[in-house]
């Protein structure tokens, strides 16, 4: 969901502390990271063929009942539920004082993978990392199965069949995305030099292309490389790391990859952060106590994108140590804490400190 606005420092303000180079780059010095739900806009579309597979559960706090949709099977049947994810990465062009920049998920990093081979082998998609939260093995899996399995563990751990995993991924072809001068910009934020882009005309370029290239019983992820979003023609409303909606019959993400060591949105926990909440509620239908602050939604992750490190922690996968976001638990929107593994609020056993509904929703 929509948090406040940040200011950014315009152009010929900052040509004091623009970055060295052919041109000058300006500097976001109040750059705030965070994430959003963007509603979706559905069309007069026919329903789907096939439709995403969920399930619908709910939660008493204070005596209220908070129905909610969540991907996959109910955890009680024990069944393990794939769903395809297709990435389409975006190849992102924005102008420096007429100069074309070009950020592209093709970028060749210091370990020698691709953006896009990265994000492919990284925890998101690979099995092989086992998740043992406190003295409970979770079992060796993804991480947002891991997670998932650990906020539903009351049933789970009676059902041990049960997961949610992501299918392949399978990568459509590279599309570019030009971006006129006045929705998008080259600038500096935590450090990296990234281009910065209107969510608004970003997200009307890439729905005209999610129906063409993924199915409505899929997850469609864009991911860009180097790019954050923002609320206003990219010289406001900076930095959003990434965003999940849906449009009537599609869900969808966006996520980028930074690859600064230390900056908001690092490697993959952009992407952990939103397949969670893609998971967890992926209409953005799900309410919550209205303790949990505005829109009320179930986002997993924004309660933590605040935290050192924006609430990630290292797991090392094929060589590399990825930063994978730390998630809520529903004890943590007032779900009685049988609910989650070790009675829990978070993945990582609430290190930051969490309570309920204390940081929002």
């Amino acid at each position: 969901m929509f948090s406040g606005l940040c200011s950014v420092v315009g152009m010929v303000a900052l040509a004091s502390c623009a970055v060295a180079g052919a041109q000058d780059i300006p500097v976001l010095q109040d750059a705030k990271p965070r994430y959003v739900f963007l509603p979706g806009k559905p069309g007069p579309t026919p329903p789907p063929p096939v439709v995403l597979k969920t399930w619908n559960g709910s939660f008493i706090h204070a005596g209220v009942t908070y129905p909610f949709t969540m991907v996959g099977s109910a955890p009680a049947t024990g069944t393990s539920t794939t769903v395809a994810a297709i990435i389409i990465p975006l190849k992102i062009i924005v102008q420096n004082s007429g100069v074309p920049v070009t950020f592209d998920p093709k970028h060749v990093l210091p370990d020698g993978n691709t953006v896009n081979k990265a994000t492919a082998i990284s925890p998101i998609f690979d099995k092989t990392t086992n998740y043992t939260q406190g003295a409970v093995n979770l079992g060796t899996t993804q991480y947002i199965d891991a997670f998932q399995r650990g906020n539903l563990w009351g049933t789970v751990s009676l059902h041990p069949g049960y997961h949610v995993l992501l299918g392949g991924p399978t990568f459509r072809a590279e599309q570019t995305l030009n971006v006129p001068a006045s929705e998008g910009i080259e600038a500096n934020a935590f450090g990296a030099n990234v281009a910065v882009v209107n969510i608004n005309w970003f997200d009307s370029e890439i729905q005209t292309l999610l129906p063409k290239l993924v199915a409505p019983n899929q997850i469609g992820i864009f991911l860009t490389y180097d790019t954050y979003l923002s609320d206003n023609s990219g010289l406001s409303g900076c930095c959003i790391g990434g965003y999940h909606s849906y449009t009537g019959t599609q869900a969808y993400i966006e996520a980028t990859y930074v690859d600064q060591v230390g900056a908001f949105a690092q490697d993959v926990s952009a992407l952990s952060h939103e397949v969670g909440e893609f998971v967890d509620d992926p209409f953005g239908s799900n309410f919550v106590p209205t303790a949990c602050g505005f829109g009320a939604v179930l986002e997993v992750g924004d309660p933590e994108e605040g935290f050192v490190n924006y609430g990630a922690f290292p797991y090392t996968v094929n060589g590399f140590s990825y930063n994978l976001q730390d998630l809520v638990f529903l004890p943590y929107f007032g779900a009685p804490t049988s609910r989650s593994v070790n009675g829990w609020l978070t993945f990582q056993g609430n290190p930051f400190g969490l309570s309920f509904c204390s940081n929002g929703g």
